[in-house]
């Protein structure tokens, strides 16, 4: 996957959301925490790299990605009713994390890790949404390139240390400004 150059990217930005004609606040990343990433490694959305990798360091952006090419249409399908056993910790279920609008990361059966939100808890089940939080919305992004460089090796061999499992305490810490909410697949922090 790797490009004729990787670069080491980082841009402050603002990050609004449009869904059904409504568009509202969505996060930041600041001059002082950039979200950060390396080309070529598939650590952010393709649409977000592309309209970012050949900009100069100063330059400024105004684009929007569609939905299609963000994180897909919301899918109702996605919306799934899980038996309470699966949320027992000690035999009891766990009804203090386990909460409406809650977070919780959870695993397929073929082992990859997911987040999926609390919709509601009913007696013998929860009813958990499976999309992606900004599933159905394009996302406008207005910013600054801060840093547009080549990659060292050394740079690339440690992001590729991160996807691999060892992210040395950074997934779920980053604090935002993560373009895709997930540490491990993009902020480097």
């Amino acid at each position: 996957m790797e490009t004729a150059e990787n670069k080491y990217i980082t841009v402050a930005y603002k990050m609004y959301m449009t869904e059904d004609g409504e568009r509202e606040f969505g996060e930041e990343a600041t001059m002082e925490h950039p979200f950060q990433f390396i080309s070529g490694l598939g650590l952010t959305l393709d649409a977000f790299e592309n309209a970012v990798k050949d900009l100069q360091e100063g330059e400024e952006f105004d684009f929007t990605i569609p939905c299609a090419d963000a994180y897909g249409e919301y899918d109702e399908e996605h919306v799934l009713e899980l038996p309470k056993e699966i949320f027992l910790i000690d035999g009891k279920f766990d009804s203090e994390r386990i909460v409406p609008d809650a977070v919780i990361p959870l695993m397929t059966s073929e082992g990859q890790r997911i987040n999926g939100t609390v919709v509601e808890v009913k007696d013998n089940v929860v009813v958990m949404d499976m999309n992606h939080p900004l599933a159905g919305c394009d996302l406008n992004f207005v910013g600054k390139v801060v840093t547009n460089r080549p990659a060292t090796n050394e740079e690339v061999a440690e992001m590729a240390r991160m996807l691999s499992g060892g992210c040395g305490g950074g997934c779920g810490s980053c604090g935002g400004g993560c373009g895709d909410h997930d540490c491990c697949d993009g902020c480097g922090n």
